[in-house]
């Protein structure tokens, strides 16, 4: 099925295989969302996570220890995930870039004119664009077979969180549209339905076109958005 591309798999990525799947013993129990209800700050939360196998994670030791191990072409798209997820402004994301492959991507979408007006999360969107579009083009073999489905999913799920997100706001259609990634089960023509929406219900009557998507919405109410994540993290 991979043909020979799994007899050198462990050269590169045995290790940090070996890293994830021993963090499945790590995840949090029923009673740690239990005590996580209970929370009442944020540094109640880190207290809590802190004696879990996630504390590492709270000062990204662990995380930065994966990045260095990780090796091209995963490694970039790694490093834009984390600076992403990461920056709270403008200046600690352009920071990020500096001398690192994640330049082009900053480049190529961000003019200058943008780092004085562009929103913080219109920028963001805006790069992981970018990074999916990229990370999509540039994989072929063994890798592209498995992951292109993850990417087209990744891409669809942005795409309905960018439209929901921008209900009643600012954001134009075509602003709106630009964000969505060129590839996709939902590219061309939900991306056209999905940019004209302007309520959850008219976004589910996109989405229940599309088979795959259909038993996510079905699961949800008429009007109820804020169970939509866990929908698409189930699925995928």
């Amino acid at each position: 099925m991979y043909g020979f591309e799994a007899l050198t798999f462990n050269i590169h990525g045995g290790y940090l295989e070996a890293i994830v799947r021993g963090h499945r013993s790590g995840l949090l129990t029923a009673a740690d969302y239990n005590n996580l209800c209970q929370c009442e700050t944020l540094d109640d939360i880190k207290m809590h996570l802190s004696a879990t196998e996630y504390g590492p994670y709270l000062q990204n030791d662990e995380y930065k220890h994966m990045l260095c191990q990780a090796t091209e072409p995963l490694s970039t798209p790694r490093v834009l995930h984390y600076s992403l997820a990461v920056a709270q402004n403008m200046r600690e994301l352009i920071d990020w870039y500096v001398d690192t492959p994640l330049a082009p991507y900053f480049s190529e979408c961000i003019t200058s004119e943008d780092l004085d007006d562009m929103n913080i999360e219109i920028m963001r969107n805006t790069l992981y664009k970018a990074y999916l579009e990229d990370f999509n083009r540039n994989f072929g073999g063994a890798t592209a077979e498995i992951m292109s489905d993850l990417l087209a999913f990744e891409a669809d799920r942005r795409a309905v969180n960018i439209t929901i997100n921008s209900i009643g706001t600012e954001l134009t259609r075509d602003d709106r549209k630009k964000l969505y990634s060129n590839f996709g089960l939902l590219y061309p023509y939900g991306h056209e339905e999905l940019a004209v929406c302007e309520d959850l219900d008219q976004v589910r009557g996109v989405m229940e076109k599309y088979p795959p998507y259909q038993s996510i919405f079905s699961r949800l109410s008429y009007g109820e958005s804020q169970l939509l994540d866990k929908e698409f993290y189930e699925e995928r």
